[in-house]
C-alpha cells in the first residue's frame, strides 16, 4: 500500500450527511496546507459531472474535489451506478459505460470483477496525495449485501482507514441507528470505527448529552462531536432525495407587477438527472422556481424548462401521456431544454443500438433537430460563445457560456436550424427556434456561470416586460463561502485534533 493516510466517513444510512462531511474534511485538511483528495469507490446517483480527463463521476465527488481545491478526477469515483428503473442500472466504470445490468447480477457476480479497478484508482490517488478522505455508501451494516460490498468496510480495510461513523439526528432514531450499525459489524470491522458523531442537530445540546454519554459507554467509542443543522448551504445534495418537494399550487395569474419574480417551471421527469443544474437559479432573489409534474402549473409560468433525463425516450412518452406536448405548443413564454430535454424538443429521437430502448419516438417538434442515440457517451467540460449576439431576442452584453456535457445522443440540424452556441472546439451546440423563444443546449451546469445566468435572467425578464432584477446573486462566491462556512462549523463541532491524529498529522 502507498504512504497516504486514509480517513473514512461512514453513515448509519443514506442521506445522513456523509458527502458534505467528507467535503468539509477535505476543505479543512486543504486549509491547513495538506494535499488531500476524496474517494468513493462506488456511487449510485443520477447526478454526475465531467472531469478534466473527459470522463464521468458522481457529482458529490466533484464537489469534494472542489472543496479540496483540486480538479476532479475519474479515480475519485471509479464506479458510478445510474439507475434506469427499480431493478436495472447503467454501470459506468472509470467514466465510461461498462454495461446495463440488473441489480441482482451486479451484486451477486459482477462486483468482484470491478474490485481490482477500484484498488488501482485508489492507489493512483494515494500515491499522489498526503491524505485520502473516503466516503462510504448507505450503511456498512446492510447484511444482505455485505458479502459483495466494495464501498464500505471492505474498502476501509483495503485503505487501512480510520473510520468516523455519522448518524443523522434530524431523521429521528439516531441512537438506535448508531448502536444497530455497530452491532451488525464483525469485531474487526468495529475496531476500524475510531469514533462517531451526530449530524444535523437542532435544539438544546444539554438535553442531548446524557444520550451521548450512554452511547459512548455502549459503543465503547468516543463521540467526536455534534454538528448542528446548517440551513442555506449553496452545495448540492448527493442524490435525488435532495430534490425539493414538487409544486402543487401554481402562481397567481393576477400578479401583474413588473418587479415580481421571474417564474420558472422545471418539469420533474421520472428519470430526472442532474437536478443540480437549477441550484444557482433557485438562489437568485428575483426568480421563483418550481419543480412540477402537471401541465396545470405551466400557464402562469414565464419559462418552462425540460431538464436532463436518464431515460429520455420513456420520459418523453410520459410527457405525451400527460398532455405536455399540447401545453408546450400553446405556451406563449420561453422554453429551455437541457441535454435530454433539448433532445425531446426536436422532431425525433432514434435509438438503433438500444442504448435506452430500441426504436424511434417522435419529439415535440419545437426545434428543428433530430437525435440518434449512440454507443459512445460524450463526457467533457465545454465552453464557448453564444452564436448570436442576442438571447430570446434581447441584446447581450457578453456571450460566453461554459458547462459540461454528458450524453449518448448525437444531434443533427434540420432545415437550416440555428445553433445556440459555438464551442471552443469548433463544434456547434444546441439550437434556438426562429422566433427566439425556444432554446436547447447540451451544457449541464450552464447556469452556474454567473455572467451567463445574469444575462439569461435579464433577457428572460426583458422578454416578459419585467423590470431588471435589483439584486444578482454571486453564485460562485456563494459556493466558496458555503464550503468555508461548512468547514468552519465542522472544525468547531468535532474533535479535529483527534481526527488529524488518525492521519498522523497535527491540527493547528
Amino acid at each position: 500500500m502507498s504512504q497516504a493516510r486514509a480517513i473514512m466517513v461512514l453513515g448509519t444510512g443514506s442521506h445522513v450527511g456523509k458527502s458534505l462531511l467528507t467535503a468539509a474534511l477535505c476543505r479543512i485538511f486543504a486549509q491547513r496546507g495538506h494535499s488531500v483528495a476524496p474517494f468513493k469507490s462506488q456511487n449510485m446517483s443520477l447526478n454526475s459531472a465531467a472531469t478534466i480527463e473527459g470522463l464521468e463521476i458522481g457529482r458529490a465527488q466533484a464537489l469534494q474535489a472542489e472543496a479540496a481545491g483540486i480538479a476532479a478526477s475519474v479515480h475519485m469515483n471509479p464506479i458510478l451506478i445510474k439507475p434506469s428503473g427499480d431493478c436495472s442500472s447503467q454501470v459506468v466504470v472509470r467514466g465510461k459505460i461498462w454495461g446495463q445490468i440488473s441489480a441482482a447480477d451486479y451484486h451477486q457476480r459482477r462486483v468482484e470483477d470491478l474490485m481490482p479497478i477500484v484498488c488501482e484508482s485508489y492507489q493512483a490517488l494515494a500515491s499522489k496525495y498526503q491524505v485520502i478522505v473516503l466516503e462510504g455508501a448507505g450503511s456498512p451494516a446492510e447484511i444482505n449485501l455485505k458479502q459483495h460490498d466494495i464501498v464500505n468496510m471492505r474498502m476501509a480495510a483495503m485503505a487501512d482507514a480510520a473510520c468516523l461513523l455519522v448518524g443523522d439526528i434530524d431523521r429521528g432514531g439516531v441512537f438506535a441507528s448508531l448502536l444497530g450499525t455497530v452491532e451488525l459489524l464483525d469485531l474487526a470491522e468495529r475496531d476500524r470505527i475510531h469514533g462517531f458523531c451526530i449530524n444535523k442537530f437542532r435544539g438544546d445540546l444539554n438535553l442531548l448529552q446524557p444520550g451521548v454519554r450512554m452511547m459512548e459507554e455502549r459503543l465503547r467509542k468516543p463521540c467526536l462531536g455534534v454538528v448542528p443543522y446548517l440551513p442555506g448551504l449553496a452545495l448540492e445534495e448527493e442524490d435525488s432525495v435532495g430534490l425539493p418537494p414538487l409544486a402543487r399550487i401554481s402562481w397567481e395569474a393576477t400578479d401583474k407587477a413588473r418587479d415580481r419574480r421571474l417564474r420558472i417551471a422545471v418539469v420533474a421527469l421520472p428519470s430526472f438527472s442532474n437536478f443540480t443544474d437549477f441550484d444557482s437559479l433557485r438562489a437568485e432573489p428575483s426568480i421563483d422556481l418550481l419543480f412540477c409534474r402537471s401541465v396545470q402549473l405551466l400557464p402562469n409560468a414565464d419559462v418552462v424548462v425540460l431538464p436532463g433525463s436518464k431515460e429520455t425516450m420513456s420520459d418523453l412518452e410520459w410527457m405525451l401521456v400527460r398532455g405536455f406536448d399540447q401545453a408546450l405548443r400553446l405556451f406563449p413564454g420561453l422554453i429551455v431544454g437541457i441535454c435530454g430535454g433539448m433532445q425531446m424538443l426536436g422532431r425525433e429521437i432514434a435509438d438503433p443500438e438500444g442504448m435506452e430502448r430500441q426504436g424511434c419516438v417522435a419529439g415535440l417538434g419545437l426545434l428543428s433537430i433530430s437525435t440518434t442515440m449512440q454507443t459512445e457517451k460524450v463526457t467533457r467540460l465545454s465552453s464557448g460563445a453564444i452564436h448570436d449576439a442576442s438571447l430570446f431576442g434581447q441584446p447581450l452584453r457578453q456571450r460566453h457560456v461554459a458547462g459540461y456535457e454528458i450524453h449518448v445522443g448525437k444531434t443533427l440540424y434540420l432545415d437550416q436550424a440555428e445553433p445556440f452556441a459555438t464551442l471552443e472546439s469548433g463544434e456547434l451546440d444546441g439550437c434556438i427556434s426562429p422566433d427566439r423563444r425556444v432554446l436547447g443546449t447540451y451544457l449541464h451546469g450552464i447556469f452556474d456561470d454567473d455572467s451567463f445566468r445574469h444575462e439569461f435572467l435579464h433577457a428572460a425578464r426583458s422578454f416578459h416586460r419585467l423590470d431588471s432584477p435589483p439584486v444578482l446573486n454571486p453564485w460562485r462566491a456563494q459556493r466558496e463561502d458555503s464550503l468555508d462556512r461548512l468547514a468552519n462549523q465542522v472544525s468547531a463541532s468535532l474533535d479535529m485534533r483527534r481526527i488529524f491524529s488518525w492521519a498522523g498529522l497535527e491540527y493547528e
